[in-house]
Protein backbone atom coordinates (compact mmCIF):
# COMPACT_ATOMS: atom_id res chain seq x y z
CA UNK A 1 0.00 0.00 0.00
CA UNK A 2 1.24 3.56 -0.94
CA UNK A 3 0.39 6.98 0.64
CA UNK A 4 -0.50 8.93 -2.36
CA UNK A 5 -1.81 12.77 -2.48
CA UNK A 6 -4.10 13.40 -5.78
CA UNK A 7 -4.45 17.43 -6.14
CA UNK A 8 -7.21 18.38 -7.92
CA UNK A 9 -8.50 14.98 -7.52
CA UNK A 10 -12.19 15.99 -7.47
CA UNK A 11 -11.91 16.90 -11.03
CA UNK A 12 -12.00 14.71 -14.02
CA UNK A 13 -9.05 12.99 -14.81
CA UNK A 14 -8.22 13.04 -11.03
CA UNK A 15 -11.54 11.26 -9.59
CA UNK A 16 -10.40 8.75 -11.86
CA UNK A 17 -7.19 8.31 -10.69
CA UNK A 18 -7.98 8.73 -7.23
CA UNK A 19 -10.44 5.74 -8.17
CA UNK A 20 -8.03 3.71 -9.45
CA UNK A 21 -5.66 3.95 -6.85
CA UNK A 22 -8.11 3.02 -3.82
CA UNK A 23 -9.18 0.16 -6.43
CA UNK A 24 -5.59 -1.66 -5.71
CA UNK A 25 -5.07 -0.47 -2.01
CA UNK A 26 -3.76 2.75 -2.21
CA UNK A 27 -4.27 5.58 1.01
CA UNK A 28 -5.52 8.51 -1.24
CA UNK A 29 -5.53 12.26 0.02
CA UNK A 30 -7.38 14.23 -2.56
CA UNK A 31 -6.62 17.79 -2.02
CA UNK A 32 -9.35 19.82 -4.08
CA UNK A 33 -10.52 23.60 -3.77
CA UNK A 34 -13.56 22.33 -5.38
CA UNK A 35 -13.59 26.17 -7.40
CA UNK A 36 -16.19 27.75 -9.86
CA UNK A 37 -14.46 27.42 -12.83
CA UNK A 38 -17.33 24.75 -13.54
CA UNK A 39 -19.94 23.51 -11.45
CA UNK A 40 -18.30 22.61 -8.17
CA UNK A 41 -21.61 20.22 -7.67
CA UNK A 42 -20.03 18.06 -10.13
CA UNK A 43 -16.74 17.86 -8.14
CA UNK A 44 -18.62 17.34 -5.32
CA UNK A 45 -19.91 13.96 -6.72
CA UNK A 46 -17.06 12.92 -7.73
CA UNK A 47 -15.57 13.23 -4.32
CA UNK A 48 -18.53 11.66 -2.80
CA UNK A 49 -18.05 8.66 -5.02
CA UNK A 50 -14.12 7.99 -3.89
CA UNK A 51 -14.66 5.96 -0.94
CA UNK A 52 -11.63 5.39 1.22
CA UNK A 53 -10.18 8.52 0.56
CA UNK A 54 -9.18 11.29 2.58
CA UNK A 55 -11.19 14.40 1.36
CA UNK A 56 -9.56 17.85 2.46
CA UNK A 57 -10.88 21.27 1.06
CA UNK A 58 -8.45 23.45 -0.14
CA UNK A 59 -5.82 25.15 -2.39
CA UNK A 60 -2.41 23.90 -3.41
CA UNK A 61 -1.10 27.76 -2.82
CA UNK A 62 -2.25 27.26 0.85
CA UNK A 63 1.34 26.95 1.82
CA UNK A 64 0.21 26.28 5.54
CA UNK A 65 -2.15 23.74 4.66
CA UNK A 66 -0.01 22.39 2.00
CA UNK A 67 2.84 21.52 4.86
CA UNK A 68 0.70 20.06 6.66
CA UNK A 69 -1.03 17.89 5.06
CA UNK A 70 3.03 16.47 3.94
CA UNK A 71 3.77 16.01 7.70
CA UNK A 72 0.68 14.04 8.24
CA UNK A 73 0.25 12.28 5.25
CA UNK A 74 4.14 11.00 5.06
CA UNK A 75 3.10 10.80 1.46
CA UNK A 76 5.17 8.30 -0.84
CA UNK A 77 3.98 9.87 -3.98
CA UNK A 78 2.38 13.00 -5.06
CA UNK A 79 0.54 13.14 -8.29
CA UNK A 80 -0.35 16.73 -9.19
CA UNK A 81 -3.04 17.07 -11.01
CA UNK A 82 -4.66 20.40 -9.87
CA UNK A 83 -4.34 23.57 -12.22
CA UNK A 84 -6.28 26.07 -14.52
CA UNK A 85 -7.12 24.47 -17.54
CA UNK A 86 -7.85 25.30 -21.20
CA UNK A 87 -6.39 27.47 -23.73
CA UNK A 88 -9.13 29.99 -24.59
CA UNK A 89 -9.86 30.73 -20.95
CA UNK A 90 -6.25 31.36 -19.96
CA UNK A 91 -5.72 34.46 -22.49
CA UNK A 92 -8.71 36.30 -20.18
CA UNK A 93 -6.82 35.93 -17.17
CA UNK A 94 -3.35 34.62 -17.72
CA UNK A 95 -2.06 36.35 -14.04
CA UNK A 96 -4.66 33.77 -12.22
CA UNK A 97 -3.01 30.76 -14.54
CA UNK A 98 0.26 31.81 -13.31
CA UNK A 99 -0.66 31.76 -10.01
CA UNK A 100 -2.23 28.72 -9.59
CA UNK A 101 -0.51 26.79 -12.12
CA UNK A 102 3.32 27.91 -11.18
CA UNK A 103 3.29 29.23 -8.26
CA UNK A 104 1.07 26.40 -6.78
CA UNK A 105 3.52 23.83 -8.48
CA UNK A 106 6.36 25.75 -6.51
CA UNK A 107 4.78 25.74 -3.52
CA UNK A 108 4.44 21.68 -3.40
CA UNK A 109 7.78 21.16 -4.74
CA UNK A 110 9.33 23.09 -1.77
CA UNK A 111 7.47 20.08 0.40
CA UNK A 112 8.88 17.88 -1.68
CA UNK A 113 12.76 18.81 -1.17
CA UNK A 114 12.19 18.06 2.52
CA UNK A 115 11.10 14.75 1.23
CA UNK A 116 13.24 13.67 -1.29
CA UNK A 117 12.33 9.97 -1.49
CA UNK A 118 8.75 10.82 -2.23
CA UNK A 119 8.06 10.36 -6.30
CA UNK A 120 6.51 13.60 -7.77
CA UNK A 121 3.76 13.08 -11.23
CA UNK A 122 3.29 16.46 -12.92
CA UNK A 123 0.31 16.78 -15.01
CA UNK A 124 1.83 18.87 -17.95
CA UNK A 125 0.01 18.90 -21.33
CA UNK A 126 0.14 18.39 -25.40
CA UNK A 127 -0.20 22.17 -25.35
CA UNK A 128 3.37 22.95 -24.66
CA UNK A 129 4.43 21.98 -28.43
CA UNK A 130 2.46 25.03 -29.34
CA UNK A 131 2.46 25.05 -33.54
CA UNK A 132 4.62 22.05 -33.85
CA UNK A 133 4.95 21.53 -37.94
CA UNK A 134 6.47 17.95 -37.02
CA UNK A 135 4.50 15.41 -35.97
CA UNK A 136 3.74 13.63 -34.36
CA UNK A 137 5.52 15.19 -31.26
CA UNK A 138 8.28 13.95 -29.57
CA UNK A 139 9.39 14.59 -26.38
CA UNK A 140 12.49 15.72 -27.26
CA UNK A 141 11.23 18.30 -30.08
CA UNK A 142 12.01 22.32 -29.56
CA UNK A 143 8.86 23.32 -27.67
CA UNK A 144 10.53 26.93 -27.15
CA UNK A 145 7.14 28.71 -28.59
CA UNK A 146 3.94 27.88 -26.34
CA UNK A 147 1.22 30.22 -28.06
CA UNK A 148 -0.88 30.42 -25.18
CA UNK A 149 -0.29 31.46 -21.43
CA UNK A 150 -2.13 28.11 -20.50
CA UNK A 151 0.80 26.45 -22.12
CA UNK A 152 3.43 28.63 -21.30
CA UNK A 153 2.17 27.55 -17.47
CA UNK A 154 2.71 24.03 -18.09
CA UNK A 155 5.88 24.31 -19.88
CA UNK A 156 7.51 26.34 -16.64
CA UNK A 157 5.93 23.66 -14.66
CA UNK A 158 8.18 21.07 -16.67
CA UNK A 159 11.13 23.18 -15.94
CA UNK A 160 10.51 23.77 -12.06
CA UNK A 161 10.29 19.85 -11.80
CA UNK A 162 13.39 19.69 -13.02
CA UNK A 163 15.33 22.16 -11.06
CA UNK A 164 13.85 20.69 -8.21
CA UNK A 165 14.90 17.56 -9.17
CA UNK A 166 18.37 18.70 -10.50
CA UNK A 167 18.98 20.20 -6.81
CA UNK A 168 17.38 17.99 -4.75
CA UNK A 169 17.04 14.46 -6.12
CA UNK A 170 13.40 14.36 -6.10
CA UNK A 171 11.76 11.79 -8.28
CA UNK A 172 9.84 13.19 -10.57
CA UNK A 173 7.84 12.61 -14.15
CA UNK A 174 6.05 14.97 -16.46
CA UNK A 175 3.04 13.51 -18.40
CA UNK A 176 2.03 15.32 -21.38
CA UNK A 177 -1.67 14.56 -21.61
CA UNK A 178 -3.01 14.83 -25.34
CA UNK A 179 -6.93 15.83 -25.22
CA UNK A 180 -8.30 13.72 -22.85
CA UNK A 181 -11.84 12.80 -22.62
CA UNK A 182 -14.27 10.39 -21.46
CA UNK A 183 -17.23 10.07 -18.18
CA UNK A 184 -17.16 12.86 -16.02
CA UNK A 185 -15.22 15.27 -18.63
CA UNK A 186 -15.83 19.01 -17.52
CA UNK A 187 -18.45 20.73 -19.47
CA UNK A 188 -16.59 23.12 -21.29
CA UNK A 189 -15.01 20.95 -23.01
CA UNK A 190 -15.29 19.91 -26.53
CA UNK A 191 -17.14 16.50 -26.87
CA UNK A 192 -18.96 17.16 -23.81
CA UNK A 193 -20.46 20.39 -25.33
CA UNK A 194 -21.13 18.64 -28.90
CA UNK A 195 -22.84 15.85 -27.33
CA UNK A 196 -24.93 18.23 -25.23
CA UNK A 197 -25.47 20.35 -28.31
CA UNK A 198 -26.53 17.39 -30.41
CA UNK A 199 -28.77 15.88 -27.81
CA UNK A 200 -30.64 19.34 -26.97
CA UNK A 201 -30.25 19.99 -31.52
CA UNK A 202 -28.72 23.61 -30.28
CA UNK A 203 -25.92 24.21 -33.07
CA UNK A 204 -22.04 23.16 -32.23
CA UNK A 205 -19.12 26.13 -32.11
CA UNK A 206 -17.34 24.59 -35.14
CA UNK A 207 -14.02 26.80 -35.48
CA UNK A 208 -12.08 27.05 -38.43
CA UNK A 209 -12.61 25.34 -41.26
CA UNK A 210 -13.03 21.68 -39.51
CA UNK A 211 -9.59 20.13 -40.63
CA UNK A 212 -7.67 20.77 -37.28
CA UNK A 213 -6.88 17.54 -35.98
CA UNK A 214 -6.43 16.48 -32.35
CA UNK A 215 -4.99 13.35 -30.56
CA UNK A 216 -8.50 12.26 -28.29
CA UNK A 217 -7.35 10.19 -25.53
CA UNK A 218 -9.92 8.06 -23.27
CA UNK A 219 -9.84 8.93 -19.65
CA UNK A 220 -8.88 4.94 -19.09
CA UNK A 221 -5.80 5.02 -21.50
CA UNK A 222 -4.82 8.12 -19.10
CA UNK A 223 -5.12 6.72 -15.94
CA UNK A 224 -3.19 3.79 -17.04
CA UNK A 225 -0.69 5.74 -17.78
CA UNK A 226 -0.49 7.71 -14.51
CA UNK A 227 -0.45 4.99 -12.32
CA UNK A 228 2.39 3.40 -14.17
CA UNK A 229 3.96 6.48 -13.99
CA UNK A 230 3.92 6.57 -10.22
CA UNK A 231 4.89 3.52 -10.42
CA UNK A 232 8.08 4.24 -12.26
CA UNK A 233 9.14 7.47 -11.01
CA UNK A 234 12.80 7.69 -10.78
CA UNK A 235 15.09 10.26 -12.25
CA UNK A 236 13.57 12.68 -14.36
CA UNK A 237 11.39 11.67 -17.58
CA UNK A 238 9.08 12.99 -19.65
CA UNK A 239 6.54 11.34 -21.52
CA UNK A 240 3.45 11.73 -23.64
CA UNK A 241 0.04 10.06 -23.49
CA UNK A 242 -2.01 9.90 -25.70
CA UNK A 243 -3.74 7.22 -28.56
CA UNK A 244 -1.13 7.83 -31.14
CA UNK A 245 -4.10 8.79 -33.69
CA UNK A 246 -5.47 12.05 -34.61
CA UNK A 247 -9.00 12.73 -36.02
CA UNK A 248 -10.46 15.67 -38.08
CA UNK A 249 -12.80 18.14 -36.06
CA UNK A 250 -15.06 17.07 -39.03
CA UNK A 251 -15.09 13.55 -38.27
CA UNK A 252 -15.08 13.94 -34.84
CA UNK A 253 -18.38 15.51 -35.69
CA UNK A 254 -20.08 13.47 -37.68
CA UNK A 255 -18.57 10.47 -35.30
CA UNK A 256 -21.02 11.99 -32.66
CA UNK A 257 -23.81 12.29 -35.06
CA UNK A 258 -23.69 8.61 -35.43
CA UNK A 259 -23.30 7.55 -31.88
CA UNK A 260 -25.97 10.30 -30.93
CA UNK A 261 -28.57 9.94 -33.35
CA UNK A 262 -28.68 13.32 -34.17
CA UNK A 263 -28.02 15.47 -36.98
CA UNK A 264 -25.04 18.01 -35.93
CA UNK A 265 -26.26 21.87 -36.32
CA UNK A 266 -22.99 23.47 -37.18
CA UNK A 267 -22.26 27.05 -35.40
CA UNK A 268 -19.02 27.89 -37.81
CA UNK A 269 -16.47 30.14 -36.52
CA UNK A 270 -13.09 31.56 -37.30
CA UNK A 271 -10.37 29.99 -35.47
CA UNK A 272 -9.33 31.40 -32.08
CA UNK A 273 -6.76 32.54 -30.25
CA UNK A 274 -4.23 29.74 -29.08
CA UNK A 275 -5.92 27.58 -31.13
CA UNK A 276 -3.34 24.57 -33.02
CA UNK A 277 -4.29 23.22 -36.23
CA UNK A 278 -3.22 19.58 -34.94
CA UNK A 279 -1.76 17.79 -31.90
CA UNK A 280 -0.26 13.89 -32.60
CA UNK A 281 1.59 11.94 -29.54
CA UNK A 282 4.54 9.98 -30.26
CA UNK A 283 4.01 7.59 -27.46
CA UNK A 284 6.92 5.43 -28.28
CA UNK A 285 8.98 6.27 -24.94
CA UNK A 286 5.58 5.51 -22.91
CA UNK A 287 5.26 2.18 -24.51
CA UNK A 288 8.75 1.35 -24.22
CA UNK A 289 9.90 2.41 -20.38
CA UNK A 290 6.19 2.03 -18.60
CA UNK A 291 4.33 -0.27 -20.66
CA UNK A 292 1.76 2.22 -21.64
CA UNK A 293 -0.60 0.80 -23.89
CA UNK A 294 -3.91 3.00 -24.90
CA UNK A 295 -6.59 0.62 -25.63
CA UNK A 296 -9.72 2.77 -26.69
CA UNK A 297 -9.59 4.67 -30.09
CA UNK A 298 -12.05 7.64 -30.87
CA UNK A 299 -15.05 5.95 -32.14
CA UNK A 300 -15.52 3.38 -29.00
CA UNK A 301 -14.50 6.24 -26.93
CA UNK A 302 -17.22 8.88 -28.13
CA UNK A 303 -19.74 5.66 -28.11
CA UNK A 304 -18.55 4.98 -24.23
CA UNK A 305 -18.95 8.73 -23.56
CA UNK A 306 -22.77 8.64 -25.10
CA UNK A 307 -23.56 5.66 -22.86
CA UNK A 308 -22.57 7.70 -19.89
CA UNK A 309 -23.89 10.67 -20.62
CA UNK A 310 -27.73 9.41 -21.32
CA UNK A 311 -27.35 7.55 -18.06
CA UNK A 312 -27.21 10.66 -16.38
CA UNK A 313 -29.71 12.37 -18.53
CA UNK A 314 -32.39 9.55 -17.32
Amino acid sequence: MQRVLVTGGAGFIGSHVATALIARGDHVTVLDNFNDFYDPALKRENARGLRGATIVTGDIRDENLVSRLFTEGEFDGVIHLAAMAGVRPSLLDPLHYQDVNVRGTVILLEELKKRPKSRFVFASSSSVYGSNDKVPFEETDDIHHPVSPYAATKRAGELLCYTHHHLYGIPTTALRFFTVYGPKQRPEMAIHKFVKAAFEKKPIPFFGDGSTRRDYTYVDDIVDGVVKSLDHCAGYEIYNLGESATTSLSELVSIIGEATGEKPILDKQPMQPGDVLITYADVSKAKRMLGYDPKVPVREGIERFVRWYRSRAV
